[in-house]
């Protein structure tokens, strides 16, 4: 590959992560299986545009399968969310760009609930956070957080340096948290990481969370993990009997590296759902998204909206996949979510899609509720004062236009 047998595009591919792997200190490559590349217009702009043309002249050409993450614009609805031309332009020509790279534009941060789920010590190089976290906790996978540059060059070359989350020593528990606390929706979970992450801060950082919450689904999960990444930039939580490599709590505590200890009750957990209470306050704006909602989170949002209609004055904002919303359109969801005057997005997260530039073109008010922790964190530095709830307090401001429950 340096001596550019394979290519122009993947001996500048492999010099990089060279690079990469030297600074980390890495003895040697291991091959990846798959690569979930974040390459969206909003967050690469026209500098990341130019480097993926220059990786399409040098003849690159992705080596191993290569999905998209989530993207900026849902051009079924980009006018009538008053997105800009350059935008809206920007993401087509990306899109283009990437298929000619052998990327396949399946636009979602939640592939691994729709699209692969690696197995137990299987090597992948994931760039949505939240994918990464989930891949490293849940299954057992290894991976570090990949850039734009990192993954587009692990796709190229079909390997990554072994460094951070592919070795064992960097996976094992050195922080413990015990949550005391019942967990009743996908919030309370994001709630949980939240303050697990706000207390580290640290992609080092690999908590042991003992909750007598047991088999939490794949939704909490995956809220709990997007938290963490968000709030405390960590790649990897151990949960007993979830992590393959946390079978139990005793087998977690028998290592002597724990160094930080923490308990979360439910007083702690209300706090984060109910901080900056503002009741009967309206409700310009309520965003389901961040991560992209699964099938069951459709499902639920249909039930709670079934007979009801959102408030002329407010604004519900949904996000998923294509793969996820033609499933949930055949059993009907999205036509009861839609029918009770949501908009349904798909491929896109909205915190991707300029939301500080809508809140000034619809005149909405900083308030925003979600069901997010991670979009609660993001979406501040938008100008943004987010308040999060739980989902049906979110239906219920959403339907009522003010704050409710």
């Amino acid at each position: 590959m340096l001596g550019g047998e394979q290519g122009e595009a993947v001996r500048e591919a492999l010099e990089s992560q060279i690079a990469v792997g030297e600074f980390f200190g890495a003895s040697r490559f291991v091959p990846v299986t798959q690569v979930h590349l974040t390459v969206d217009w909003e967050v690469m702009g026209a500098a990341g545009y130019a480097f993926l043309e220059h990786i399409l002249d040098l003849g690159g050409k992705v080596a191993v399968p290569t999905t998209r993450n989530a993207k900026s614009v849902d051009l079924d609805h980009a006018h009538k969310l008053r997105q800009t031309r350059s935008l809206i332009d920007g993401e087509r020509r990306t899109a283009e760009l990437v298929r000619r790279l052998g990327v396949i534009t399946v636009n979602t941060c939640i592939g691994y609930q729709s699209l692969y789920q690696p197995h137990f010590r299987e090597h992948v190089a994931w760039g949505d956070t939240g994918a990464a976290i989930y891949a490293n906790s849940v299954f057992g996978a290894r991976t570090n957080f990949e850039s734009g540059t990192a993954g587009l060059a692990a796709s190229l070359t079909g390997r990554v340096p072994e460094y951070g989350f592919h070795l064992d020593e960097t996976r094992r528990p050195n922080a413990y948290c015990r949550v005391e606390a019942r967990l009743e929706d996908v919030a309370d979970w994001g709630a949980v990481g939240s303050i697990i992450g706000e207390q580290h801060r640290d992609y080092w950082t690999v908590p042991l969370i003992d909750s007598v919450q047991a088999n939490p689904s794949p939704d909490e999960l995956k809220h709990l993990g997007a938290a963490l990444a968000s709030y405390g930039s960590m790649a990897m939580f151990h949960l007993a009997d979830v992590t393959p490599e946390a079978p139990s709590i005793e087998a977690g505590l028998e290592r002597d590296e724990i160094k930080k200890e923490l308990t979360i009750d439910a007083d702690q957990i209300e706090t984060v759902l109910n901080g900056g209470q503002r009741h009967g306050e309206a409700v310009d704006i309520v965003v389901f998204t961040a991560p992209q909602l699964s099938l069951f989170e459709l499902r639920e949002l249909a039930k709670l909206l079934d007979g009801r209609r959102v408030h002329p004055n407010t604004t519900l904002i949904v996000t998923t996949n294509a793969m996820t919303k033609a499933a949930a359109a055949e059993e009907g969801y999205i036509a009861a979510v839609e029918g009770a005057g949501a908009v349904v997005l798909q491929g896109v997260c909205w915190y991707l899609m300029e939301p500080q530039r809508m809140r000034a073109e619809f005149g909405w008010s900083r308030l925003v509720v979600t069901n997010s922790a991670k979009l609660a964190n993001i979406v501040k530095a938008n100008g943004y004062e987010p308040m999060l709830r739980r989902t049906k307090d979110c239906v219920e401001c959403a339907v009522e236009g003010r704050v409710v429950g």
